[in-house]
């Protein structure tokens, strides 16, 4: 038993001097261990008027001075055959690259070689070394976007009226800051011939702002095809878009509550907030009853609210041309009574001397808690210019 721990200890003590593998400890210049993590990827991305992409590939294990080998993947059919596209390694796109100091090794393909030619075409590029691994997938992206057609910052649908929306049309280049110009065409109809927007081409300060009215539709025709096309080098870029006109609306749909008495008997009817019968801007309000009228100071600034009754089939047909018609048509009065009739009205609001100091809405009448409050749903915004000040 004597000479089978004595062997024991022997075998401990040949064990215990005898030199282990450890693997050296990457610490900084402060002698503070560094915690690896996981490889990662940043990518200048590329757009349909880039000539290039480069990745860049920050490595968790890899040293200073590895090579990795890089390479291009993309949806192939197997040289085997089939009909269904695998993911494989693309002829001629093997490059290397070397990991620097900061832990990141860099590479560069052209269009050409990663063979990237319209919007949603992708690659995926691979760094394989002995010691770490990283990848990433490269779209192409259009470089023009187009917004819909928009006023005051709001999308509106385009009505048949005087008035002018802009489609907000930015250019905006991976390489480099877009420089060019913005060639716009509009043709009303499938069939129809291109013609050139007014105005373009377009230049300078971006969004391009791309004009569109209800009076470029011919009578009888509702669709208007649009094309943007931006142009870099031998590259083109073209955006494609479709609207149809509509006919004249309110805008803006909201639901309101005025009660009698305290700071909710009045309503500012452009905004939607709720304020007391006797605010300025109280452009509706009860006071006494629940008989509709404007409020005590609106009414003597000189302003005005008028209403004259109307059916629920013209509420619900939204269409403000015939609206503000059938008011020209009505008995206009200065009260409107929530209990009378079916319940619903058009109103005229005059804030002031101009145009755009008008507006024309609808309510209608929603429920009624007699010598308590009245709640309705409204309609208003009849021009383009009102969606600078209506809320």
């Amino acid at each position: 038993m004597k000479k089978i721990i004595s062997l024991s200890c022997a075998l401990v003590l040949i064990v215990s001097c005898t030199k282990q593998p450890y693997y050296e400890i990457p610490r900084d210049a402060n002698g503070n261990v560094i915690l690896t993590g996981i490889s990662s990827t940043t990518t200048t991305g590329i757009s349909t008027l880039d000539g290039s992409f480069s990745v860049t590939a920050t490595f968790a294990t890899a040293k200073v001075g590895d090579v990795m080998g890089v390479e291009l993947l993309q949806l192939q059919i197997p040289p085997t055959g089939g009909t269904t596209k695998q993911l494989l390694p693309m002829a001629g796109t093997q490059k290397t690259a070397t990991v620097g100091s900061d832990m990141k090794a860099t590479v560069t393909y052209t269009r050409a070689e990663s063979l990237l030619t319209k919007a949603t075409d992708y690659v995926t590029v691979i760094f394989n070394g002995a010691t770490d691994y990283a990848k990433v997938k490269v779209d192409m992206v259009p470089a023009t976007s187009v917004s819909g057609p928009k006023v005051s910052g709001k999308e509106v649908d385009v009505a048949r009226t005087l008035e002018t929306a802009y489609f907000n049309v930015t250019v905006i280049p991976k390489e480099a800051a877009y420089a060019g110009t913005l060639s716009a065409k509009r043709k009303n109809g499938k069939n129809a011939a291109w013609v050139n927007v007014t105005g373009s081409p377009f230049s300078g300060v971006q969004p391009f702002l791309v004009p569109i009215s209800g009076t470029d539709f011919v009578a009888g025709k509702d669709t208007m095809y649009y094309s943007f096309t931006s142009l870099s080098g031998s590259y083109t870029d073209e955006i494609l878009t479709t609207i149809i006109v509509r006919d004249p609306y309110f805008y803006l749909k909201k639901t309101a509550m005025l009660t009698l008495g305290g700071s909710s008997a009045g309503r500012n009817l452009l905004i939607n907030a709720a304020v007391a019968e006797n605010a300025a801007t109280a452009n509706i309000a009860v006071s006494g009853s629940l008989i509709l009228k404007g409020g005590s100071a609106w009414l003597a600034a000189g302003k005005t609210i008028q209403f004259v009754p109307t059916t629920i089939a013209i509420y619900d047909a939204n269409n403000s041309t015939n609206t503000i018609a059938a008011f020209n048509a009505g008995v206009a009065s200065i009260t409107a009574d929530p209990i009378a009739g079916v319940g619903v009205y058009i109103f005229k609001i005059v804030g002031g001397p101009a145009v755009t100091d008008v507006y024309y809405g609808m309510m209608k009448i929603s429920t009624v808690l007699p010598g308590v409050s009245v709640t309705f749903e409204y309609r208003i915004g009849d021009q383009y210019a009102h969606l600078s000040v209506i809320k």
